[in-house]
C-alpha cells in the first residue's frame, strides 16, 4: 500500500515551510504565466486583488493613484510570490519590490519574465523566516494566497510581522474555512470545475479572519480591513464583496 504524506510529515521544525505543497508548486513553474494553464484561477482573480491592495495602500500611505508611479520611494515585499504575478503590477506602480518564495523553479521563472517585461525586481529563495535572506523591514508586506499553504500559521505570521517596518501595512488574503469554501474553493474548483489540480487546496489549512486577528493582535497588530472577494459564474469576473466566507483579504497595522 502506497503511503500517503501529510503536511506534517513534510513540514521543517520552527519552519513555515511544507515541502509537498512546495514540490506541487514547482512541478508547475514554468506555467506561472500562461492564463489558460494551471495558474488560470489566479490569473482571473489578480486584477481585484491588485485593486484591493492599491486602494489600501492608496489609503493609508496618502498616495494618490492617478499618475505614474503612485509609491515611488515605498517599498514591498511579495511573500510565496510564485512567479510573479503580484510583485511585476506593484514595481509598475512605482513600489521597490523583493519577491521571496520557497521554490527556485518559481524564482527562476519570475526572474525571467521580470527581465523579459524590463522591470527590476529583486526576487530572492527561501521563506520569510530565512534571516539571512529576508533582512530589514518593508513599508508593505503581502503574502498573497499562501497562508493556506504553510506548514505553522503561527511562524508565518511572526516572520512577516518583524518585517513591517514604521507606518507600514500588513495584508494577506486567503480563504476562510467554512462549510461553503469546502464546497466552493474545494470540491468544486478541484473536482468540478477543475480550476485547480486535485489536492492543490486542504480545507483543514484554511483560517479564518478571527484566526489571523487572534494572531496579529498577538503581535500588536490592529486590522483595519477585511474584504470579500467572490467570483461571478456569469460573467467570469472576480469582485469586491462583503462577504468573507471563502475568499478574503486583510490589512493590518502596528496597533
Amino acid at each position: 500500500m502506497a503511503s500517503t504524506t501529510t503536511a506534517e510529515q513534510t513540514a521543517e521544525t520552527g519552519s513555515s515551510r511544507d515541502q509537498r505543497e512546495i514540490d506541487g508548486f514547482s512541478a508547475h513553474a514554468a506555467s506561472w504565466w500562461d492564463p489558460t494553464g494551471p495558474f488560470a484561477p489566479l490569473h482571473r482573480l489578480n486584477p481585484t486583488r491588485i485593486r484591493i491592495l492599491a486602494d489600501l495602500f492608496a489609503a493609508h500611505f496618502s498616495r494618490p493613484l492617478g499618475g505614474t508611479d503612485p509609491f515611488a520611494g515605498l517599498t514591498l515585499t511579495d511573500i510565496g510570490c510564485g512567479g510573479g504575478l503580484v510583485t511585476e503590477p506593484f514595481a509598475r506602480l512605482g513600489f521597490q519590490v523583493v519577491g521571496l518564495d520557497a521554490s527556485p523553479e518559481n524564482i527562476a521563472t519570475a526572474q525571467v519574465h521580470s527581465e523579459t517585461s524590463g522591470l527590476t525586481i529583486d526576487y530572492r529563495v527561501g521563506a520569510p523566516e530565512d534571516a539571512d535572506v529576508l533582512t530589514g523591514t518593508f513599508d508593505s508586506v503581502v503574502a498573497l494566497e499562501v497562508v493556506e499553504h504553510v506548514s505553522d500559521i503561527a511562524t508565518f505570521v511572526d516572520s512577516l510581522a518583524e518585517r513591517v517596518g514604521p507606518n507600514g501595512v500588513l495584508v494577506l488574503s486567503t480563504i476562510n474555512r467554512t462549510l461553503k469554501s469546502m464546497a466552493l474553493a474545494k470540491v468544486a474548483a478541484e473536482y468540478i470545475l477543475r480550476w485547480v489540480p486535485a489536492g492543490t487546496h486542504t480545507w483543514s489549512k484554511f483560517v479564518k479572519p478571527s484566526e489571523l486577528t487572534h494572531h496579529l493582535r498577538r503581535l500588536g497588530f490592529k486590522v483595519i480591513a477585511i474584504h470579500g472577494m467572490d467570483y461571478d459564474l456569469a460573467t467570469g469576473d472576480w469582485n469586491r464583496c462583503d462577504d468573507v466566507s471563502v475568499n478574503y483579504v486583510l490589512a493590518a497595522v502596528r496597533a
